[in-house]
């Protein structure tokens, strides 16, 4: 087994660094509010002991919120979000500690305070994150793997470790199909493999995939089960337990529970009802008169796709291409002569999707959600891939998790592509959350400034 020699000293550099960024914000707005104080040896006692306190809340809420458990495969969407939320829990404790304590170290100008500790603990913290992905695609900090057994779901996986190097993951080729314990375990010593990927689509027999179990917990490898993507059971269910006993209960996401629903509905529409008073009341009006202009036919493209449950729904945007027949069967295709010059800013920029704030507003889609498809493609993808349905269980987006990931588009392996889009959806489905939401459309809004190279 591959060795991890440093990875509990990073840690605790980053948790020290921290606590002491945390440190010094708290001591600079208490001398520079308290000049009285600053000199005064009983009040230093006091504030050590308060900072202690501060470190313990800290440190115990990291518990709950897991902001020091930074998987290697962590995005920075979550990353942010796992801070804001262990963020927001920390200032509400300071407050509730300042409130109910007469100590004035927990009473220097609670807001800005909290807006530069904010600020300063983002920073800190998204260095270090881009710090260390930065050194693992350098081929610093990173893991031995290798696979066994050969499946769509393998393929995905690799070629998922291949473009992603900050992931920090080598991978070494066992070749032969062979499986013997002295070639096996020969194998993990000579490469010093950390991790087996097996995927449980694989062909070995039960006393084989016995056998490695065996030999894996022998020689301090880990083995990591891959999924078939094309199996439904892995998304249906959740492990919970009664007393001892493990059992799969029936899936319940997120927006099942009808707070989570009316937060994220309260939200699409008070932001729709923004966008569409303050940008598209004047923007519209100049987008039609552009696509007016460039060629003949409608402002508006609508088009059926399948929303919440698969009910058909016209989804509406700007029109981009000149008319057609084949707009709602034929995808669009690089360098693709049907999209006109008007048509071809507007979707690099995304603003061809606006009027589907309408959408929004008539409860058929939501801002951030599961792209929807033309109902071709939703046809064709359904029975090839398991689970794609899951997508159908929220609002279709103007925007989603895997559209700011970079999985819009269809290039390279199309196959390929769309069952990583499919899983980013089902991703979203089963962990969504209103910081998420949030995050989502921050990426958005910056993939819009900047332009999406993955527009089309």
């Amino acid at each position: 087994m591959q060795r991890i020699r440093y990875s509990r000293y990073l840690k605790s550099i980053i948790i020290l660094l921290d606590l002491l960024v945390i440190a010094s914000i708290f001591i600079f707005f208490f001398l520079s509010r308290n000049e009285n104080l600053k000199y005064n040896k009983e009040t230093w006692y006091q504030n050590v002991f308060s900072l202690i306190l501060l470190f313990l809340f800290w440190m115990l809420l990291s518990g709950r919120t897991k902001i020091y458990n930074i998987a290697r495969n962590l995005t920075y969407t979550l990353f942010l979000e796992r801070l804001l939320i262990h963020f927001i829990f920390f200032i509400l404790g300071v407050l509730l500690i300042g409130k109910v304590s007469y100590n004035v170290f927990f009473n220097s100008d609670i807001y800005w305070l909290s807006f530069f500790l904010l600020f300063c603990i983002f920073l800190v913290k998204s260095i270090i994150y881009f710090a260390i992905k930065y050194f693992r695609s350098q081929g610093i900090n990173y893991r031995n793997v290798m696979f066994l057994g050969e499946t769509s779901s393998t393929e995905i996986l690799k070629n998922i470790f291949q473009d992603r190097k900050d992931y920090g993951y080598r991978i070494f080729n066992y070749e032969t199909s062979d499986i013997s314990a002295e070639q096996l375990v020969g194998f993990w010593k000579e490469n010093e493999i950390h991790t087996l990927f097996l995927s449980t689509e694989n062909s070995f027999d039960e006393h084989s995939e016995t056998e490695i179990f065996r030999l894996a917990e022998d020689n301090k490898v880990h083995i990591s089960l891959i999924p078939s993507i094309t199996q439904s059971d892995f998304f249906l269910y959740d492990l919970g337990y009664i007393q001892t006993q493990p059992i799969l209960n029936q899936a319940k996401y997120p927006l099942d529970y009808y707070a989570n629903f009316l937060v994220k509905r309260t939200f699409d529409f008070i932001f729709s009802i923004a966008v569409l008073v303050c940008i598209c009341s004047w923007l519209f009006p100049i987008i039609a008169i552009l696509i007016k202009t460039s060629s003949k036919g409608p402002v508006f493209f609508l088009q059926k796709r399948y929303g919440f449950h698969e009910e058909v729904f016209h989804c509406i945007k700007f029109r981009t291409m000149i008319v057609n027949d084949e707009s709602s069967t034929k995808t669009t295709q690089e360098n693709d002569s049907r999209i006109t010059k008007i048509g071809k800013f507007l979707r690099k920029t995304s603003l061809d999707e606006l009027p589907q704030f309408l959408n929004v507003l008539k409860g058929e889609m939501s801002i951030v959600g599961p792209r929807p498809h033309m109902l071709s493609v939703d046809n064709y993808y359904k029975p090839k891939i398991g689970r794609y349905s899951l997508r159908s269980m929220v609002n279709p987006g103007i925007t989603g998790l895997a559209q700011v990931s970079g999985l819009r588009g269809d290039s390279g392996d199309v196959e390929v592509e769309m069952k990583k889009r499919i899983l980013a959806d089902t991703f979203y489905v089963r962990n969504w959350s209103f910081v998420l939401d949030l995050i989502i459309i921050l990426k958005t809004i910056l993939l819009v400034i900047g332009g999406d190279k993955n527009a089309k």
